[in-house]
């Protein structure tokens, strides 16, 4: 039987659940920020103690960034806690789970099969990718939307598009590439201070053991991709599907046919796009260029 094309029309991106978890992760984030003050440590101590940045704590503290097992256990000793962050860490494991339901309705197929999916394959034209975005390129993407979206709208998607990076964290990592076109690498999106902390991050992922990441050139004279951005995603123990988004409407692909002409779509993009290392210098120029 051939598959099953499921389009998917945004409303607007409204979340579907008001489930209390963002205020789940900002009650965690003010225990954090509470113990660090009353041990007099300030947050560049706590983040030169802890291995995270500075950035990564305030986050954290704010709420917005999502507290990792990892973290709560190793830092509940540093700031006094007194194990209260330790018994806390399976409960922000679950509030990870239940965030991913908090995309807007058209992205939550795709995100859920994302989460499970054992390769990943995307191919960009207007922004970073998602997986690759960091958290103030994340808020300025929001912070400019029309109609504009509330403050605790943002709040609620700059901590799930966060959440959904653990992908990159977790053992074994997915088999995982990008291709993204050079005009996005520069469009400062956010202003030239994001821009730039946005692409600092692409550098440090691009050194990544594992992770691929090509840039497609502007001065290429035969583009496969012109037809616009894609992604593919192989879930494990079942066929590669596709996904493709444009103006609100997003389609999951799982059509044997149409699957298979995106993957050879995308492998021309790849073969057309620059190597691992000139597209880690061609990023790594563009802010000295300015």
């Amino acid at each position: 039987m051939a598959g099953v094309e499921r389009t998917m029309f945004d409303d607007g991106e409204t979340a579907e659940n008001s489930d209390g978890v963002a205020e789940f992760y900002s009650a965690v984030g003010k225990l954090i920020k509470h113990f660090r003050e009353r041990a007099g440590i300030t947050q560049k101590e706590l983040a030169k103690l802890t291995g995270y940045s500075e950035d990564q704590i305030g986050a954290m503290e704010r709420g917005v960034r999502t507290a990792r097992i990892e973290f709560l256990t190793k830092v509940d000793p540093i700031i006094n806690a007194g194990g209260a962050l330790r018994v806390i860490a399976d409960d922000v494991m679950k509030a990870k789970v239940r965030v991913s339901e908090r995309h807007p309705a058209y992205s939550k197929a795709f995100t859920s099969e994302e989460h499970r999916a054992i390769e990943i394959h995307n191919y960009d034209t207007m922004v970073i990718p998602g997986l690759l975005q960091t958290e103030a390129y994340i808020r300025a993407l929001y912070e400019m939307r029309r109609p504009i979206l509330s403050p605790e709208q943002i709040d609620e998607w700059v901590a799930a598009r966060l959440a959904r990076q653990e992908i990159l964290t977790r053992w074994p990592l997915p088999v995982v590439t990008w291709v993204i076109d050079e005009s996005v690498l520069r469009r400062p999106l956010g202003g030239w201070n994001v821009h730039k902390e946005q692409l600092q991050h692409l550098l440090k992922v691009g050194q990544m053991r594992g992770p691929e990441l090509q840039v497609m050139p502007l001065d290429r004279m035969s583009h496969a991709g012109m037809s616009g951005s894609f992604a593919l995603l192989t879930p494990p123990g079942r066929p590669q599907i596709g996904y493709a988004a444009a103006q609100h409407v997003n389609r999951l692909i799982t059509d044997p046919a149409e699957v298979r002409n995106m993957a050879a779509r995308y492998s021309s993009i790849r073969a057309q796009a620059l190597g691992l290392r000139e597209s880690l210098a061609l990023i790594e120029a563009i802010p000295g260029e300015r």
